[in-house]
């Protein structure tokens, strides 16, 4: 068998085309002085540097994404229902992106000594199919305890529409 076949799966590899999305021509190949000094001055606008609550929500999107296409862990309670826990009014499945994760949410716990049962689950299943399952409203809590947890809220975008809570008015007429 030859192991140096054409047709062999090759490692995907990303290139950081999005770090060059805001990023000017000029910075990412700069002219020729001489070139540049006889070119007119550029008359349009440079883009303005986005604002933190553009880049936050940015980096929450990629964020949103990779769960998505991620398996996390999602451990069982003693009456064998995946584990969930109620916070303000919102009941959040608790999942974890790793064995470790899960274990130091244990120890956090007091739990370390006993046995978890857990499920691996496609992020986009827990979101799409297992948060609308749930009795109200209901979101995602990844790495709960942890300084990277994140949440995944009921919120449109993030969770079906028709279990997403609207925060968009303001409940007076």
């Amino acid at each position: 068998m030859n192991e140096d076949r054409d047709d062999a799966p090759k490692p995907e590899q990303f290139s950081r085309l999005a770090e060059l999305a805001d990023t000017p021509v000029s910075a990412v190949q700069p002219e020729p002085e001489s070139v540049s000094a006889a070119r007119p001055a550029r008359t349009t606008p440079e883009p303005e540097p986005a604002d933190e609550v553009t880049v936050a929500r940015r980096e929450f999107a990629r964020l949103l994404g990779e769960f998505r296409r991620t398996a996390v862990l999602v451990p069982f309670d003693a009456s064998e229902s995946l584990w969930t826990a109620d916070f303000n009014g919102v009941r959040w499945i608790c999942a974890f992106s790793d064995e470790e994760a899960l274990a130091r949410f244990a120890v956090a716990r007091g739990d370390a000594g006993r046995e978890w049962t857990y499920q691996t689950i496609l992020g986009a299943r827990l979101l799409d199919v297992m948060v609308p399952m749930l009795p109200g409203p209901g979101g995602v809590a990844l790495d709960a305890g942890s300084t990277d947890g994140t949440l995944f809220p009921p919120v449109a975008g993030i969770v079906p529409d028709e279990v997403a809570v609207d925060l968009g008015g303001t409940g007076t007429q």
